[in-house]
């Protein structure tokens, strides 16, 4: 499903028009993007997800076609955690 297909359906599931829907889906991903950003706190949908910002230690790995080693930088990540109705729906 694509982003036009998943504005339709909320569209369609709560009777808002698709400019609406579209909207609430936008401002939806800016919140969450901020909340990850800031990385102090979770966003958690209970029972769907949970999104959490999390740190990533320096490593050294393996270019795969020479094999030289190559130093990654330490970072950030994103962590994203299926709640419970989640994983119920893919059983």
């Amino acid at each position: 499903m694509n982003r036009t297909e998943l504005v339709a359906a909320i569209s369609e599931r709560a009777e808002l028009p698709k400019k609406d829907a579209d909207a609430v889906l936008t401002v939806f991903s800016e919140i969450a993007g901020e909340v990850v950003q800031k990385g102090a706190e979770k966003l958690t949908i209970p029972g769907f997800l949970t999104l959490e910002r999390t740190h990533r230690a320096a490593r050294t790995a393996r270019n795969p076609q020479t094999g030289d080693p190559i130093e990654i930088p330490a970072g950030f990540s994103v962590k994203v955690s299926a709640g419970s109705k989640l994983k119920d729906a893919v059983k």
